[in-house]
């Protein structure tokens, strides 16, 4: 059975929170990736997507040089273990709707990232039924 040390990303970059937005953008398109794991020093405290940097933060008319990344992150960040399996890991992304889970080691520091990208091309297990949960609409409240 797969796990998450096998298919993960290592080598995660993270930002800390009291980091300007327009230093996550910058890091994001240096490392052609979508989302940085947010760190109050080594203790992870949340998740800034491109799309928080966009509709949270310059839509909302903050200014990229000024504004802070914990001014627009996500502060509910799902996470696993490396020897977690993968099916745990497809099972948690498609119950809470996300497309990436922070990888913590057992001292609870990052230690890589799995995404849906990941799942999709480096295990065998079909996700599309993950894809198809972390897709749905959320209910109207």
């Amino acid at each position: 059975m797969a796990t998450i040390n096998d298919i993960m990303t290592r080598k995660v970059s993270v930002i800390q929170l009291t980091e300007p937005l327009q230093t996550a953008a910058q890091r994001m398109r240096d490392l052609n990736v979508g989302a940085l794991p947010v760190c109050d020093g080594e203790t992870l405290v949340g998740m800034v997507t491109d799309r928080d940097i966009a509709v949270r933060g310059v839509a909302a008319g903050l200014v990229p040089a000024e504004a802070l990344v914990s001014d627009v992150m996500t502060d509910e960040v799902h996470v696993c273990a490396p020897a977690d399996t993968v099916e745990a890991a497809m099972q948690q992304m498609g119950e809470a709707q996300v497309r990436r889970l922070a990888v913590l080691d057992s001292d609870r520091k990052v230690v890589g990232i799995v995404s849906l990208g990941d799942l999709a091309t480096r295990q065998s297990a079909p996700t599309d039924a993950t894809l198809r949960e972390i897709s749905e609409p959320d209910a109207v409240k």
